[in-house]
């Protein structure tokens, strides 16, 4: 899998990536990821709405809740 990965982790592109990745629901493998990218997956649930918003904010543009009921947020359409 590494081999064909050229090597590297596919999400930050470092060399010799060591952790296996899978999916948490179905455990599928996914592919080999270097600590960082592999913990930052976990700490984010594997959820792409949260990494999504995460690629927001880290360009400028943060997601604003709107709080519709106490503890209820509504995503921007």
């Amino acid at each position: 899998m590494v081999a064909e990965q050229k090597g590297l982790c596919p999400i930050c592109l470092t060399p010799d990536p060591a952790h296996v990745d899978h999916d948490h629901k179905t455990g599928k493998v996914r592919g080999v990821l270097c600590f960082n990218c592999n913990s930052a997956l976990g700490k984010l649930r594997d959820d792409p709405d949260a990494i999504r918003r995460a690629i927001a904010y880290l360009e400028g543009n943060a997601w604003k809740p709107t709080l519709v009921a106490p503890g209820d947020c509504q995503q921007p359409s």
